[in-house]
């Protein structure tokens, strides 16, 4: 039976593993055919589906505060930016989670140290995030370009945020995910995580630029408008530690 999808997390079961802030988050959604993307899910999960179609997902953000257990913070390495690009998942236990296609990190150690931990799709690059207030609206532009070996990747997006809201079903199943599938080593594993409800705004593209979707094929996403994009000032997120993807962890 798969989990219902709900903005309520359920408890961490066990220890806190780390802590972080997640702010200044823009979404912005596309919808595919679950057989486009079933490939790139680590094995034993499947896609995610609502209506009959999935989603990849662009999210840029500010970590802040990061660190270890509840209440641990790792100064300056624990805030810097990250876009992540994801996709969205569900195990064979019914586990909804996300998984990641690509992270892209302005902290050349995180990078390493959660490749090495979290067998996450981390890259170095240049990033930037500039807010601007003019004539009664705020916009958020988010700029970053990979660095070191490897494919590269550049982004520059700006959405102008609008009015709260309160989120819809559709909000929900690409925001309220407690966890994330990813493999450790060589085998499925999931990471659960805790927040509050996702505090929404709508919000509207008025520019999308680079080379970032292209680089993990979705190039043709460009050619069509999102079907969502959504602003949030932040949440508090703990993570709990890894257990089997396939199997779930006892109460």
């Amino acid at each position: 039976m798969i989990d219902a999808i709900t903005p309520q997390a359920p408890p961490l079961t066990g220890r806190v593993l780390m802590n972080q802030d997640w702010l200044d988050l823009t979404y912005v959604h596309w919808s595919l055919p679950p057989e486009r993307v079933a490939a790139l899910m680590p094995a034993g999960v499947v896609p995610d589906v609502l209506d009959g179609v999935t989603y990849l997902g662009l999210v840029p953000f500010r970590m802040s505060g990061a660190g270890f257990g509840r209440r641990g913070r790792v100064p300056y390495f624990g805030d810097f930016l990250e876009t992540n690009l994801r996709l969205y998942s569900v195990d064979p236990t019914g586990r909804r989670g996300v998984v990641f296609l690509t992270l892209d990190c302005e902290r050349a150690a995180v990078v390493a140290g959660a490749r090495l931990g979290f067998g996450t799709h981390y890259r170095w690059a240049r990033m930037r995030h500039d807010t601007v207030v003019a004539a009664g609206s705020t916009s958020h532009r988010y700029r970053h370009e990979t660095r070191g070996r490897g494919t590269s990747a550049t982004l520059d997006l700006t959405v102008e945020v609008g009015p709260a809201t309160e989120p819809n079903e559709l909000d929900h199943f690409l925001s309220a995910r407690w966890g994330l599938h990813t493999r450790l080593a060589g085998r499925t594993a999931y990471i659960p995580n805790q927040h509050e409800p996702w505090p929404m705004r709508r919000a509207e593209v008025t520019s999308l630029e680079g080379s970032l979707l292209a680089a993990s094929g979705f190039a043709d996403l460009l050619d069509r408008e999102p079907d969502q994009v959504a602003f949030s000032p932040g949440v508090h997120a703990e993570f709990g530690l890894p257990t089997s993807g396939l199997r779930r962890r006892a109460a």
